[in-house]
């Protein structure tokens, strides 16, 4: 069975049989000792009756004893055959009374019963007189036994009046039940039987049910799993509740969409660093050709074109490997404590002639008492150089360049915010994926590799901060990266 569906239902048919039986044999005990009780207590009531009916008319409890014996050996003597003289009874009405007892003496037995065994009354109730003396036992009571008046407050009084003559107690033991109680109850069990084995039946077809609908779910992220083993990414599976199952189904489907996604920019980055590997390499590959078959001269302008093209191979090999070594998490950080005012003004201080030639004002704003953060210098000045670039590249003659650089609780905010074009909305979210370009008229300049947003993206988060942009159409843009003034 390695079904989970059939596994569910198993579970639920196991749980229903238990609640189902456990029902049942509660309902059923309940039913057996309520039903006793009300017989005990018709039969209470009717041998109240009976007893007060007989003190009224004897105006004693006098022959008592032998009256319920009488009635007693009545039922258990078998019908008498036509024509077969009845045996003779003592008379206890109309006819001679029994021996009476001394005051506070409980009535002797009859001669009748002497000797005998006591036949087994019908009622579990016994009587007894005003002085605590049973006159009528049953087991584990005896005639004459005395009942403490404790025990007598428990049962119900006989009365005459106003005039209490005795009282009823019962033993506690219910009375045997005639025939057409026996098939009330039996009648009752078959209901219940036939009631558990429907609640059974229905709780089969619900847990068939259930397990299918709860499973279903499963059975959909599993035949997606699948296709994406075999290779078909992007597959989304249908949310089809918003419980545990319906999250799981939704973070698949946001798992599947980013797998996509990195897919197709892991295929968009080695067609980018193929055609950037493949310009430089061809234009040497060209040189090399023609100074052998001697259509070139080996002039120094022909060698440093030469040399700037295997500087560029280099630059985009030294990003592939930054890039690399952040993703395995090895990438190596010499931290020092540094000031944030020193860092922005040595990168203004870089970028100065360049800002210059294009007509751009460079603006420093620090504030004051900034604490200084323990970060890799040459590393943090990668991530200034490329985000400076990048604003150097997009800001019109004319324009300015701001680096700022402000605390908030435990981190430090730097700024590049230039005054160019902006970003498009579009493009916003996905500048810092690799090798994305939003915009053909941003192509790569010489020397780019396409990598700067993302190498400056694990390089800040490797300190433990995080980078974003903000940026309106046609009113610039602004990067922001924090650094912690802790160490991390």
């Amino acid at each position: 069975m390695h079904s989970l569906t059939w596994k569910l239902m198993l579970a639920f048919l196991v749980i229903s049989l238990t609640g189902a039986a456990l029902a049942s044999v509660f309902a059923r005990w309940i039913t057996v000792r309520e039903f006793d009780r009300l017989v005990l207590e018709q039969a209470q009531s009717s041998f109240l009756s009976e007893v007060t009916a007989y003190y009224q008319t004897h105006g004693s409890w006098l022959g008592v004893t032998e009256y319920f014996r009488q009635r007693a050996e009545s039922r258990q003597s078998p019908p008498q055959e036509p024509g077969q003289p009845q045996s003779q009874r003592p008379q206890t009405a109309g006819g001679a009374q029994p021996p009476q007892r001394e005051p506070g003496k409980p009535q002797a037995q009859s001669p009748q019963n002497t000797g005998g065994a006591q036949p087994l009354p019908q009622v579990p109730v016994i009587l007894i007189d005003q002085n605590g003396y049973v006159l009528h036992p049953v087991p584990p009571y005896r005639l004459g036994d005395y009942v403490p008046p404790e025990k007598l407050a428990q049962g119900k009084p006989v009365k005459i009046g106003d005039q209490v003559v005795g009282t009823i107690l019962a033993t506690g033991a219910p009375p045997p039940l005639d025939t057409r109680e026996q098939q009330y109850l039996d009648r009752t069990n078959l209901a219940l039987l036939v009631s558990a084995l429907g609640a059974v039946t229905i709780a089969l077809l619900l847990s068939l049910v259930l397990a299918r609908t709860l499973t279903q779910p499963v059975r959909d992220l599993r035949n997606a799993i699948r296709a994406m083993a075999q290779g078909v990414l992007g597959v989304t599976v249908p949310v089809r509740s918003r419980d545990e199952l319906g999250q799981l189904t939704t973070a698949f489907n946001q798992m599947s969409a980013d797998l996509a996604r990195a897919n197709q920019a892991r295929r968009q980055m080695t067609a980018d660093i193929a055609h950037d590997l493949r310009t430089p390499l061809s234009v040497i590959r060209g040189y090399c050709e023609g100074l052998r078959d001697g259509v070139l001269k080996p002039t120094p302008n022909t060698f440093r074109t030469m040399y700037q093209e295997a500087e560029h191979l280099s630059l985009l090999v030294e990003d592939l490997r930054t890039l690399s070594l952040a993703d395995a998490g090895e990438l190596k950080l010499a931290r020092q404590r540094v000031s944030p005012r020193e860092l922005l003004e040595r990168i203004a201080a870089a970028h100065q002639l360049r800002a210059q030639e294009h007509q751009i004002t460079f603006q420093v704003n620090a504030e004051a008492n900034l604490p200084e953060v323990n970060v890799d210098p040459e590393r943090m000045a990668q991530v200034m150089n490329n985000l400076v670039g990048n604003a150097l590249r997009y800001t019109p003659a004319g324009g300015q360049i701001t680096l700022a650089a402000t605390q908030n609780a435990d981190q430090v905010y730097l700024t590049v915010q230039d005054t160019g074009a902006g970003i498009a909305p579009d493009d916003l979210p996905r500048i810092f994926d690799r090798s994305y370009r939003g915009d053909a008229s941003r192509g790569q300049q010489a020397g780019e590799s396409g990598l700067g947003l993302a190498i400056a993206k694990s390089i800040v988060e490797a300190h433990g901060g995080r980078i974003w942009a903000e940026s309106q159409w046609g009113q610039g843009a602004r990067f922001i990266f924090t650094l912690p003034v802790k160490p991390v």
